[in-house]
């Protein structure tokens, strides 16, 4: 390609006025995209199709300008945009599987996450995203292993007999329970009857929910000697997790969340302050990422 045409393509394409401009479109597709799900017609789908052609040009132009064919497909941004091109190109009537077809309009939806490429703040909130989840292995671990001693001791403190094996009277008991005081919600299992049910459980009393209802129904429970626990044990045991779930795990993941944003905050001001001073000078083609170089770019960052 003819240097100086790919320097005005490479200007037109990376220009600021050019992304808002995408990122209009990428708000009329998701508009259009919403819209469909109430009813679908002509004109929606004729505006699908301009904001996919549009898509198509955008992705093809910033492959002309690009520096190599391996560059362009080490931004992972670019395999993204791809793909939501690719799969906005497959017909809904690929197959009269209706598991497909509905497969392939969930693949269009994806098109709504462009607009995460379309700013700089936007990338570096996904980027803490993916950092979070690779450094936050080892806290999912330590959580998943206070909650499995948790649900072990639960089962063996709270599980209720179960209705077909248990005694007449203890029958009896179950039935007057689930009168006074049912599962919530009404259909489901016991809290703590198995160990997945167990788990499941913590993790309800974690986020808040309706913990205070279990604590209630199994000390109800145990007034009516259908659990071994003491109210004050069962009061103690939900207590203790609820604090040490929702005060010490939580704030745990929060923590390396924000740490972790700070740190790709400061690198990418770095980054941005050394290319700015890089840049200064240089034609379009040599700039190693101009989508990031706005005047403000370090005070944005």
């Amino acid at each position: 390609m003819n240097p100086a045409l790919k320097n005005k393509i490479h200007s037109f394409v990376y220009n600021k006025k050019f992304e808002l401009f995408i990122m209009g479109v990428i708000l009329i597709n998701c508009t259009a995209i919403g819209a469909e799900t109430y009813q679908s017609t002509e004109t929606i789908r004729n505006i699908n199709l301009v904001c996919l052609i549009i898509y198509t040009i955008e992705i093809a132009l910033r492959f002309m300008v690009r520096k190599s064919v391996k560059d362009f497909f080490k931004d992972g941004w670019n395999i993204f945009d791809l793909f939501i091109v690719i799969s906005g190109y497959i017909p809904e009537d690929i197959s009269s599987n209706s598991s497909v077809i509905t497969a392939v309009r969930v693949l269009r939806v994806f098109r709504i996450l462009k607009i995460f490429k379309t700013s700089l703040e936007f990338r570096l909130i996904v980027s803490v995203m993916i950092r979070s989840l690779k450094s936050l292995t080892y806290n999912a671990l330590v959580m998943f292993i206070f909650m499995y001693v948790f649900a072990i001791a639960g089962i063996y403190f709270f599980k209720l007999p179960n209705a077909a094996t248990a005694s007449p009277e203890q029958q009896e008991a179950l039935v007057r329970l689930y009168e006074i005081a049912p599962h919530a919600p009404a259909n489901s299992d016991d809290p703590y009857g198995t160990l997945p049910e167990a788990l499941f459980t913590l993790l309800r009393c974690m986020t808040g929910d309706d913990w205070t209802d279990l604590r209630y129904n199994l000390v109800t429970a145990s007034r009516m000697n259908l659990i071994q626990a003491s109210p004050a044990l069962v009061t103690g045991f939900h207590i203790l997790w609820y604090m040490f779930a929702a005060f010490l795990l939580i704030n745990l993941v929060v923590g390396a969340v924000i740490n972790n944003y700070q740190e790709i905050m400061e690198k990418e001001k770095q980054n941005l302050q050394e290319l700015k001073k890089k840049y200064k000078g240089l034609p379009p083609e040599d700039n190693p990422d101009p989508e990031k170089l706005p005047e403000n770019a370090g005070e944005q960052a």
